[in-house]
């Protein structure tokens, strides 16, 4: 009989309350239960077939689907929609989705590791065949652990796991080398003749522009007699541009580059440098990373590092459908492209 404010409703049992009634852990009990290629031992599939009758087990469809291999959604979580990159990286792995009839949503996690990590617990319920993590990962993350676990979870009911631009975590990943990226362009600017740099990178801890600091960083070191200034604005156009403008006049006219970690922070401090009344690149010279579309309508055209979206697209989305068990890290190269914006000094 129940007590006072005890509700008649028996809480669902759940695939955890079969699991531990058959013997078996959660996965062999998923592997069973909701279709799964992987081969169970005779002895468990017939207990937990047997635990989920005497229990009631209702199985989880969405989870079914997911376990097959048949779920026609990839799960994409970006840092930011509005940033030109991950707006060309989303579109790309859209394109290669819709090519094998997959459908792709979008999470995004601003820039949070907190968010992320609620955005990975959101989806796991949802059950998408994959999730791509398109982002960079944080200096010194506050969950990195918690995300690890969440990301297995759901690798153990069947879903795949695939990791861009991004070493930090122990999953797929597709990767481009920011390090190197950076490297040649700062040896290829060193050999035009730039020898006073101002870097700009992330206020914000991500490992990726953090790289792409100590990159450039070496490269100018290697060729000697270089000097460089760091500096961490914030990650934006925004944050480029208004660092340009609080430069003193004394430390603006010594300028022969500004790099920045990203080609939006470097049309931002484009745009300071016009506005204080310097000419690029007659005065200072001016260079980006990821080579984004956008940059073919500016002038003077954007010396940066190329990404191959589309082949870093195309790989993402292969590893998240294909039945292979065991994969290697793939690097897509990244490369300097010397244009108008740094001529020769």
């Amino acid at each position: 009989m129940n007590g006072p404010g005890e509700s008649t409703q028996r809480r669902p049992v759940t695939l955890d309350d079969v699991a531990r009634a058959a013997g078996v852990s959660q996965p062999t009990a998923s592997r069973v239960l909701n279709g799964s290629s992987r081969r169970v031992a005779p002895s468990y599939r017939e207990r937990v077939l047997s635990a989920a009758r005497e229990l009631g087990y209702t199985p989880n469809l969405p989870a079914q689907a997911m376990a097959r291999g048949t779920s026609r959604t990839i799960a994409l979580v970006i840092s930011l929609i509005s940033d030109p990159y991950f707006s060309a990286m989303a579109a790309e792995i859209m394109k290669q989705a819709e090519a094998i009839g997959l459908h792709v949503s979008i999470a995004v996690t601003e820039r949070q590791a907190e968010r992320e990590l609620d955005l990975i617990r959101e989806l796991r319920g949802q059950q998408p065949r994959a999730i791509i993590l398109a982002g960079t990962g944080y200096v010194d993350p506050p969950s990195e652990q918690a995300l690890i676990d969440e990301l297995q979870r759901y690798e153990e009911t069947g879903g795949r796991v695939v990791l861009i631009s991004r070493s930090d975590l122990p999953f797929e990943t597709v990767d481009f080398d920011n390090h190197e990226g950076s490297r040649q362009l700062a040896r290829e600017l060193a050999t035009l003749g730039y020898r006073n740099c101002l870097v700009l990178g992330s206020a914000t801890p991500l490992l990726s522009m953090q790289q792409r600091v100590e990159g450039f960083v070496a490269g100018l070191t290697e060729s000697g007699g270089t000097r460089v200034q760091v500096h961490q604005p914030g990650f934006s156009w925004v944050g480029a541009r208004e660092f340009v403008l609080g430069l003193s006049d004394a430390e603006a006219a010594e300028l022969d580059l500004v790099f920045a970690v990203t080609d939006d922070m470097a049309l931002g401090a484009l745009a300071g440098l016009r506005e204080r009344g310097l000419r690029v690149p007659e005065d200072v010279g001016v260079a980006g990373f990821d080579d984004i579309s956008t940059l073919r309508d500016v002038v003077p055209k954007l010396t940066t590092v190329h990404v191959a979206l589309n082949a870093v697209a195309q790989e993402a989305v292969y590893r998240a459908t294909t039945t292979d068990q065991v994969l290697t890290r793939r690097t897509v190269p990244a490369y300097p492209v010397i244009r108008a914006s740094t001529p020769p000094l």
